[in-house]
């Protein structure tokens, strides 16, 4: 039997980062490993003091209002980096588009602060998986100086053999290595099962013996990071299905009289099955089905990498992973991406249009290139990038180590600022596609509340807001998506804040007096060719000085020969 942990990397982007990751706080500091107060001495305390509090909106359901008490009371964390980690986890659960659409209204409606808590406070998490939650941000746990360049993460001496996206070289980049995150919970395993232990099965140090006994519920809640399957080609379960199979009782240590798990065979089971994630980046790239969405142009493209695994995968780990496109512009609104979580890697000089509903994005090492997306339904991701622009509606948008990128955005939720950025701006979102009103539909995604403009700095050497800017109103411009698609969205969703749209106004007014000139000025046929070849000719300048050339030029249609593939 297999235990692949799935789970772990597929929330990856909406779990795994340095903030993890109201107003807009620009003065609250977090360091690039998590809290202190998330390290196991504290959870472990944290762990018994809720079991005692089960009354209290404590266990085995934790509310936003108790949380808020130990966080901000015990663990002296700010009362926004403690919604922070709240929230993110409460958006890995698994909701109804109707339902997180329903929440948007709630809060859309609330006028005041007091009111927004009001509602908060009837929110609440599973409290076992929660600690897990808090436990695994220890992943992010690590050199500072490594961590702000991002070459170690989740552990330095976690060293993956496995082969980079280039397969030239080991890969060093654990957000893509998901053999570091078997890895991170092989080494982690008793610390991770003595986090669940009730009270009782503990020494006075927090420690198992060896007659230590693991609840159902311990095991229920384990399966936030595990799952398996009996077979390398069967049903995946999660993982407290596997382990109250009969056939297995023996191995993994289950008592049908006292419905618990000995601690250590238990942990000596999941030890001996833990195996690799048959659906993550890695598997992928390796074993995936390639996709032919990029042109050969010029033999630049044959290192370009597009591969999918939509059709072994089940609807939670659909992936698509995009490398190495270079100079292309690349659209698809396809099945392959519906719900798929979508990493893209070394993309340079494109333009890339991926105009489905989406699960979440990853954008790495990218450079000189514009990301149109649909709608993103968790977490959307960039590190490490430069000069690139960003065009979505999201759940959440987080940024590290990125220099000049510019991010037209519509989010509930405040930007997360993590480390390394420089001269980032935000600008509202500022297009449309026909089928994009839906696809909003689909991901519980709403016009309102809208935070693109409030960012939150979550890095300590950007404690302040010099990190970032709003676009002026005066360089705003709409962008449009150059498809014909069908679909009913004839504008741009929540319309555009009054300033952007007074511009758009003004600049509109001055191009009806400049052709009412023209107009007047009654010039002679001879004399109207010459202003039209002066006027493409600087038009022409324009383009090549802002690099639209080689936009536009990309959209002419390719040979018969050389059509993209269907998928």
């Amino acid at each position: 039997m297999s235990i692949p942990v799935c789970r772990l990397l597929a929330f990856h982007v909406e779990l795994i980062w340095s903030a993890n990751t109201s107003k807009s706080l620009t003065n609250h500091r977090l360091c690039v490993p998590p809290p202190s107060k998330f390290s196991l001495h504290y959870l472990r305390k944290i762990s018994t003091y809720v079991r005692t509090r089960a009354t209290e909106g404590a266990y085995p359901r934790l509310y936003w209002s108790t949380w808020r008490h130990i966080a901000c009371g015990k663990l002296q964390l700010a009362k926004d980096l403690a919604w922070l980690y709240f929230e993110i986890f409460d958006s890995l659960a698994v909701k109804t588009p109707e339902e997180r659409l329903e929440w948007s209204e709630i809060l859309s409606n609330c006028m005041t602060e007091d009111e927004v808590e009001k509602q908060r406070n009837q929110l609440s998490v599973d409290t076992l998986q929660f600690l897990l939650f808090l436990y695994i941000q220890q992943l992010n746990k690590v050199s500072l100086r490594t961590s702000l360049i991002g070459e170690e993460w989740p552990s330095p001496r976690n060293r993956s053999q496995s082969p980079d996206l280039t397969e030239k070289s080991s890969c060093h980049n654990k957000n893509w290595n998901d053999y570091s995150h078997q890895a991170f919970v092989y080494d982690h395993l008793s610390d991770l099962l003595e986090l669940l232990l009730d009270p009782e099965q503990l020494t006075a140090s927090f420690h198992s013996t060896h007659s230590s006994l693991v609840s159902q519920e311990a095991v229920v809640a384990l399966s936030f990071l595990i799952e398996g399957t009996a077979s390398r080609a069967g049903k995946i379960y999660p993982l407290h299905e596997l382990a109250l199979w009969q056939p297995l009782h023996a191995e993994n240590g289950f008592s049908k009289i006292s419905k618990t798990f000995s601690f250590y065979k238990l942990e000596a089971w999941l030890r001996a099955c833990l195996t690799g994630n048959p659906f993550g980046t890695s598997a992928c790239l390796k074993s995936g089905k390639k996709l032919a969405w990029a042109h050969q142009v010029e033999g630049t493209t044959k290192r370009a990498k597009i591969a999918c695994n939509t059709h072994v995968a089940p609807r939670m780990h659909r992936m698509v992973v995009m490398s190495q496109v270079y100079k292309q512009t690349l659209a698809k609104s396809s099945d392959t991406l519906v719900g798929a979580h979508v990493k893209i890697h070394r993309c340079n000089e494109s333009f890339i249009y991926l105009l489905s509903p989406l699960r979440s994005v990853t954008i790495e090492k990218c450079r000189n290139s514009t990301f149109v997306l649909g709608p993103v339904q968790t977490a959307l991701h960039l590190h490490s990038c430069d000069n690139i622009k960003v065009i979505a509606v999201c759940h959440r948008l987080s940024i590290s180590s990125t220099t000049g990128c510019v991010f037209h955005i519509l989010t509930p939720t405040h930007p997360l600022i993590l480390s390394g950025n420089q001269t980032v701006t935000f600008a509202p979102f500022h297009t449309h596609y026909p089928m994009l009103e839906d696809h909003m539909a689909r991901t519980g995604l709403a016009t309102v509340p809208n935070y693109w403009d409030k960012p939150m700095v979550v890095c300590r050497e950007n404690s302040d807001t010099s990190v970032f800017r709003l676009l002026p109103p005066c360089e705003f411009y709409i962008f449009i998506i150059p498809f014909e698609m069908e679909g009913d969205t004839t504008e741009i969703p929540g319309g555009l804040p009054s300033a952007y749209q007074k511009a758009l106004g003004q600049r509109e007014q001055k191009i009806q007096i400049w052709q009412k000139i023209v107009k007047e000025a009654r010039l002679t046929k001879d004399q109207r060719k010459q202003f039209q070849v002066l006027v493409e000719n600087k038009f022409y300048e324009w383009l090549i000085h802002t690099g639209h050339r080689q936009q536009l030029d990309s959209l002419v249609p390719p040979a018969a020969g050389s059509k993209q593939a269907a998928g």
